[in-house]
C-alpha cells in the first residue's frame, strides 16, 4: 500500500520527539525576517502606497500585531536579544558589535529545540554580538549559512527555520550609491512593480524636495524587492508539501533604516511590523483567532520562550521574556523596556518605556543629536543631502532639529502623532503619564541591575575576568542605584543640578564620577563658568572616561590649552573605547582645527579599530577634508 506523505511524516514523527503523545504532531516553524523597516511602510499597517502583497495576505489570514519593538535600534544589539532571550543591558551585548562574553549557560535558544527533536536552520546572518561567536552559532544550529533550509532535515523530522532578507536593509536604502541601488534594486523589479519619486508621502521631518524624494522612494523599492522574494520562499514551502503544517513569523529586525529611525531609541527607531500566519492544523494554538489584529505588546526577549514553550521544551532559568502561544500563555504586558546605546561609531545611551500609546525615551547623552555622526549613514546621499539642506537654510524646525542637541527626555503620543513630531514632556495634561513612565524605566534599571550605564571603556575591562551579565549582580562592585543617581542628573540643566554634579566629582566611585562629567558636559556653557577649576581638576582624574569627557568639556567651553593636549593624546591612545570617546566628543566641538594632524595620524594607523577610522572619517568629513562618501573603511 502507498502511504501519502503527509502520512509517513506522521508515523515517523515518535522517532524524533521521544513518547510524548501529542493530539497532533509538533509544528514546524518558520522565520521571515527583515531587515531596518517599519511598519508604516508596509499596505496592511496603512499604507496605501506599498506594494507588499505577500506581506498583506499573511497579515490578512494571520495575526498582525500593532505594538511590536525590537529591544535595540541596529542590528547585533536586536540580534543578540533574539537569540539569547535576554535583555542587552543585563548581558552587556547593547552596544553594536562589541562581541562581550556571556555566561555559559545562556545558549541560543535554537540549542533548546535540537533537545525536542527540531531541525534548526538559519539562512544566513548572525550577527549575534557575542564572544565565541563561532561555538554559539554552531550549539544552536544544525545548519548556519547561505543555503540551509528545511530540506536538509530527516523525513518526517519537525523544522525550525530562519530566512533573513536583506534587500530592505539600509545598505540598500541610503548607504550604497544610487548607481547601486539602481543595479541591484531597480533592476530586480518590473516597470509596474516600481514606486516612483512621486508616489507616496513624505514623513514630515524630511525636507519634501526632489532630491530627497529621490533617494527616499529608495525605501518603498526595497521593500518591495523583499516582497517579491518573501513570496518566492512561501512558494517553496508550498511545493515542498510544508506550508499546512508551517506556523510563520515575519518581522524586522527593528526600525527604519533611515535617519532618525535605526539607531536612534524613539518608536521609530523600535517598532516593527510584525506577523504570525497559523495554517488550518495550527489555529487552534492562536489566542487571538486568525484574520486579527492585535495590540498586545511584545518584544523580541518573547521570541525564545514562546518557540520553546511551542516545541515542548522546558525553559532555562535566564529567560523572562513572556510566552505568547500556546496552553503556558503567559498574561500581558502593560509596559515594555527597551534601549539603545552605541551604534558603529555613534555613541549614545538611550532608555524608554511603552505603554503602546505612549513612547518615553530618557536620553542621558542629550548633547549627541539624533542625527548624530555614524559613518555608515553619512555616506549615504540622502544624509549628505540633509546635511546640504541644513547649511542651505531649507528646513524647517523640526527638520533642523534631528541635527540639535536633544532634550532630556521625549514623550510621544504615537496613537495621534505617528511622526513623533511634537514632545509632550513640557504639556501638563500628560503629567500623569510622564511620572509613571520615569518610576517604570528607574524601578527596571534597578530591577534589571542595567550593566549598560559602565562606560565600554569599563565593560571591556571586566570582560577579560567575567561576564557583563554576571558583574551586574554584585552590589559592592556596580552599586547601580548610586550610579543611576548621577546619570538621572544628566541633560537636566541649570546652576542647581551644575553643582550636584559637580560634588559628584569628589565621589569615591569612578562610574559616578563619569556620569557627573557627562552631565556636566551635557550642560549649557553659561553653567560652567563657576566651576572651571574643578572640571580642570578633573582632567587629572586616575579613571579615563572621566578625564577624557573633562579635557573635552574643558576645551568647549574654556579654550583651555591643557586640555588640547590632552585630547591629542586620548586620540591616539591605543585603547580602542578611549580613543572613540575623544573623537566622537571632538565631532561637536566649535573649533576642530587642532586636532586635524592628529585624527589623520589616528585614521592611517594599521592598529586603529573599525569605530575609530569611522569616526576619524567623520571628523575629517565634517570640516570637509575627505569627499562626503569616503568609505570609514578606506
Amino acid at each position: 500500500m502507498m502511504l501519502s506523505k503527509r502520512l509517513k511524516q506522521f508515523l515517523l514523527l515518535p522517532l524524533f520527539l521521544g513518547t510524548t503523545a501529542w493530539a497532533q504532531p509538533k509544528p514546524n516553524i518558520l522565520w521571515i525576517t527583515i531587515e531596518d523597516t517599519s511598519p508604516q511602510f508596509i499596505g496592511c499597517y496603512g499604507n496605501q502606497d506599498a506594494r507588499t502583497p505577500v506581506i498583506d495576505q499573511l497579515a490578512s489570514e494571520g495575526v498582525r500585531f500593532i505594538n511590536a519593538f525590537s529591544t535595540g535600534t541596529v542590528c547585533s544589539p536586536s540580534r543578540s536579544a533574539i537569540i539569547t532571550g535576554v535583555k542587552t543591558y543585563k548581558t552587556g551585548t547593547g552596544n553594536h558589535r562589541s562581541n562581550y562574553p556571556i555566561p555559559e549557560s545562556i545558549k541560543g535558544f535554537p540549542h533548546y529545540l535540537k533537545s525536542e527533536g527540531y531541525y534548526t536552520t538559519n539562512n544566513s546572518k548572525t550577527d549575534y554580538n557575542v564572544a565565541r561567536v563561532n561555538d554559539f552559532i554552531q550549539e544552536a544550529w544544525h545548519e548556519s549559512s547561505g543555503k540551509a533550509g528545511w530540506w536538509n532535515r530527516q523525513p518526517g523530522q519537525p523544522f525550525f527555520a530562519v530566512f533573513n532578507f536583506m534587500d530592505s536593509h539600509q545598505s540598500r536604502t541610503m548607504t550604497e550609491s544610487y548607481d547601486w541601488y539602481e543595479n541591484h534594486v531597480l533592476a530586480n523589479l518590473d516597470e509596474s512593480e516600481r514606486i516612483g519619486d512621486d508616489d507616496f508621502q513624505m514623513p514630515p521631518f524630511y525636507n519634501d524636495s526632489p532630491e530627497m524624494r529621490k533617494q527616499f522612494a529608495r525605501v518603498y523599492n526595497s521593500i518591495k524587492l523583499t516582497d517579491n522574494k518573501i513570496g518566492e520562499l512561501l512558494s517553496r514551502l508550498e511545493k515542498d508539501g510544508l506550508r499546512d503544517s508551517t506556523i510563520i513569523f515575519f518581522y524586522a529586525d527593528h526600525g527604519e533604516g533611515m535617519p532618525r529611525g535605526k539607531t536612534n531609541g524613539i518608536n521609530f527607531g523600535y517598532r516593527v511590523p510584525f506577523v504570525v500566519w497559523f495554517p488550518e492544523m495550527y489555529k487552534n494554538l492562536s489566542p487571538w483567532g486568525t484574520g486579527v489584529v492585535t495590540d498586545e505588546l511584545v518584544d523580541f526577549t518573547d521570541l525564545a520562550p514562546t518557540i520553546i514553550s511551542m516545541a515542548g521544551g522546558k525553559l532555562p532559568g535566564h529567560l523572562e521574556g513572556r510566552i505568547l502561544i500556546g496552553d503556558k500563555r503567559s498574561a500581558e504586558s502593560d509596559y515594555l523596556h527597551l534601549s539603545s546605546d552605541r551604534s558603529d561609531n555613534g555613541i549614545d545611551k538611550v532608555r524608554t518605556v511603552t505603554d503602546g500609546r505612549f513612547v518615553y525615551s530618557r536620553n542621558f547623552m542629550p548633547f549627541m543629536p539624533e542625527a548624530r555622526y555614524i559613518r555608515y549613514m553619512e555616506i549615504g546621499e540622502i544624509k549628505q543631502q540633509m546635511r546640504e539642506d541644513l547649511a542651505g537654510d531649507k528646513l524647517n524646525q523640526l527638520q533642523k532639529s534631528l541635527f540639535e542637541d536633544r532634550p532630556a527626555e521625549f514623550l510621544f503620543d504615537i496613537e495621534n502623532d505617528v511622526w513623533e513630531t511634537k514632545n509632550l514632556i513640557n504639556d501638563p495634561t500628560y503629567g500623569s503619564v510622564l511620572g509613571k513612565m520615569r518610576e517604570r524605566l528607574k524601578a527596571e534599571v534597578f530591577q534589571s541591575r542595567d550593566v549598560m550605564f559602565l562606560p565600554e571603556y569599563e565593560l571591556g575591562l571586566i570582560s577579560k575576568t567575567t561576564t557583563p551579565y554576571e558583574f551586574r549582580m554584585d552590589d559592592q562592585n556596580y552599586p547601580i542605584e548610586e550610579i543611576f543617581k548621577a546619570a538621572s542628573l544628566a541633560g537636566q540643566r541649570g546652576e542647581t543640578i551644575t553643582k550636584q554634579q559637580v560634588e559628584l566629582l569628589r565621589s569615591a566611585n569612578k562610574i559616578v564620577r563619569y556620569w557627573a562629567m557627562i552631565g556636566l558636559r551635557a550642560q549649557h556653557p553659561d553653567d560652567l563658568n563657576e566651576c572651571e577649576s574643578e572640571i580642570i581638576q578633573a582632567m587629572k582624574d586616575s579613571y579615563p572616561p572621566v578625564a577624557v569627557t573633562a579635557s573635552a568639556v574643558a576645551f568647549q567651553v574654556f579654550q583651555h590649552d591643557a586640555a588640547e593636549n590632552s585630547l591629542i593624546q586620548f586620540c591616539a591612545n591605543e585603547n580602542q573605547d578611549l580613543a572613540l570617546m575623544a573623537i566622537n566628543f571632538l565631532l561637536y566641538v566649535d573649533h576642530k582645527q587642532p586636532f586635524v594632524e592628529t585624527v589623520r595620524r589616528v585614521r592611517e594607523k594599521k592598529s586603529s579599530g573599525y569605530n575609530v577610522k569611522a569616526a576619524c572619517a567623520d571628523f575629517l568629513g565634517s570640516l570637509g577634508l575627505i569627499p562626503n562618501n569616503t568609505d570609514y573603511r578606506q
